[in-house]
């Protein structure tokens, strides 16, 4: 299916490329939650129209996501879990509880833009957890997870 893009997606293009993707793709995912169009004569003469306006909300959002990485690369969440003598978790810190604090700090982050490249926290101790604000800005946080003894 051919698509016009609204939004830039990753591995996909920036906006307003016309691209051909699975069906699925556009119909379940794509077309729904905004990011494209079906590319008919119609839809591109009036993204055509639209279009400094789209890259206008569209450099909006990036300078948002930048300014809010900028504030984010500078704190540190503290999280306390209940662990063991020899410093393993009762359990895990997965991007939910890192989202949740963050949330609690100020900072709005979903849960799904918490990368966690090796999986779930499993020990105390200081690790690195990167947070993908948008396509373009991704921003290193510094997790300390502390332990409480049972």
């Amino acid at each position: 299916m051919q698509i016009i893009l609204l939004d830039k997606v990753v591995n996909l293009g920036a906006l307003g490329d016309v691209v051909k993707v699975k069906d699925g793709y556009a119909r379940n995912f794509l077309i729904p939650s905004g990011r494209a169009r079906r590319a008919t004569q119609n839809a591109i003469a009036e993204f055509e129209a639209r279009r400094v306006e789209l890259e206008k909300v569209a450099a909006a959002k990036h300078a948002e996501a930048q300014a809010l990485g900028e504030k984010l690369a500078a704190v540190t969440v503290k999280l306390s879990q209940k662990a063991g003598v020899d410093g393993r978790l009762f359990g895990s810190v997965t991007n939910h509880d890192v989202s949740e604090e963050l949330n609690k700090q100020g900072f709005k982050v979903a849960k799904s833009q918490v990368r966690m490249p090796n999986g779930p926290l499993k020990n105390v101790g200081d690790y690195t957890v990167s947070v993908n604000l948008h396509t373009d800005v991704t921003v290193d946080v510094n997790v300390s997870v502390l332990g409480e003894t049972a």
